[in-house]
């Protein structure tokens, strides 16, 4: 069935061929749904998606691939997409800036801009049923911010935690403002650390905890950063897709909020040890301080300025979440094995570096 010829051509996925994206899109049509998905870079993302798709079992028959811009107001959208795209009555953004050291303006550029831009082309589907916009556990966990921020309180969320935390809690606020002025209903899902598939691993992202394993199993983690109770969630991919499939099913009213994370999770020196042992190496011999970390020279702790606030003691309600995958039948595969299918698959790929060197 095609998008054209399904009743139900209702789904836009945003950020389609990134981890998160290709792993809904899969899910949404492995349900039957006929699924739009806007891609920047044309054809040729279109296909290498299909190509995805087809390698993991998933029918794309019911795929309809859009050239889109999240940088332009109207998503860059032609007018034959554009009628192609009236019967949608789900979008979900999972596009994202995601990486450390990030300028300040090509992080916003992305993730509180396109943000926006997704979040107002959907308020004016005549018929939106759900907004499902992706962002993090830690976005979810520090508060409210007033959109639009001001200047000075801008700028010290920026020097605070760096281009990428900020502009995902900017991006946030920015978008729950448009759905309070449009009144389209919103669903923000906040995820955990995304690891691999439960089953196979898979994974095709390689930074933030990743970069641990990588380090761990290389030989050059003789110390972590953090306490014994740091705590930094996992969620497995496939889990998340079959939740964010599932959220405009169930969630009503005009804002909902969700941290998607398995509670389950080790202490970070106690997962560390977990995979030291798997994968047959030495785990840290010593726990530093965060503090410590900060003011060391990033030279010798070889430490991403930025990811440091993620080392945290905190705990997290999930209680939101937990409640619509009891409704949906959904439930964390053991997060242990998912843990060390994902380093097996971290380590067979490399860590994501091709031949020759590049990424």
């Amino acid at each position: 069935m095609t998008f054209r010829e399904s009743g139900a051509g209702d789904a836009l996925v945003v950020g389609a061929t990134g981890f998160v994206g290709r792993w809904l899109t899969a899910e949404l049509l492995g349900r039957g749904r006929a699924v739009a998905v806007a891609v920047r870079g044309g054809a040729g993302r279109g296909a290498e998606l299909r190509g995805w798709l087809r390698e993991h079992g998933v029918d794309d028959q019911g795929l309809l691939v859009v050239g889109a811009d999240i940088a332009r107001p109207d998503l860059g959208l032609d007018v034959e997409d554009r009628e192609r795209l009236e019967t949608v009555r789900d979008v979900f953004n999972a596009a994202a800036l995601f990486r450390f050291g990030l300028g300040r303006e090509e992080a916003r550029r992305a993730n509180v801009d396109g943000a926006v831009n997704v979040a107002r082309w959907a308020a004016a589907r005549p018929r939106l049923r759900r907004l499902v916009h992706v962002s993090g556990y830690r976005v979810a966990s520090d508060g409210r911010l007033a959109y639009p921020v001001p200047a000075r309180e801008l700028d010290a969320l920026y020097r605070r935690l760096g281009a990428y935390e900020a502009s995902k809690l900017e991006g946030d606020a920015a978008v729950r403002a448009v759905a309070e002025e449009t009144g389209a209903p919103l669903t923000a899902v906040h995820p955990a650390t995304v690891i691999g598939h439960s089953a196979t691993g898979e994974a095709g992202q390689y930074i933030g905890l990743a970069e641990t394993v990588r380090d761990l199993w290389a030989g050059r983690l003789p110390a972590l950063a953090g306490s014994r109770r740091t705590f930094v969630p996992v969620v497995t991919v496939d889990h998340l897709a079959r939740f964010m499939a599932a959220v405009p099913e169930y969630d009503e009213g005009a804002y909902r909020a969700h941290r998607v994370l398995d509670d389950a999770t080790p202490h970070l020196p106690e997962l560390v040890g977990l995979l030291a042992r798997h994968l047959g190496v030495r785990p840290p011999r010593v726990t530093l301080p965060v503090g410590l970390v900060r003011r060391l020279p990033r030279a010798l702790t070889g430490v991403e300025p930025e990811t440091l606030s993620f080392l945290s003691e905190d705990r997290y309600d999930t209680s939101s979440a937990d409640a619509l995958a009891k409704e949906a039948g959904l439930s964390h595969p053991p997060v242990e094995d998912a843990l060390r299918r994902w380093a097996d698959r971290l380590v067979a790929d490399r860590f994501g570096v091709r031949p020759g060197g590049g990424p």
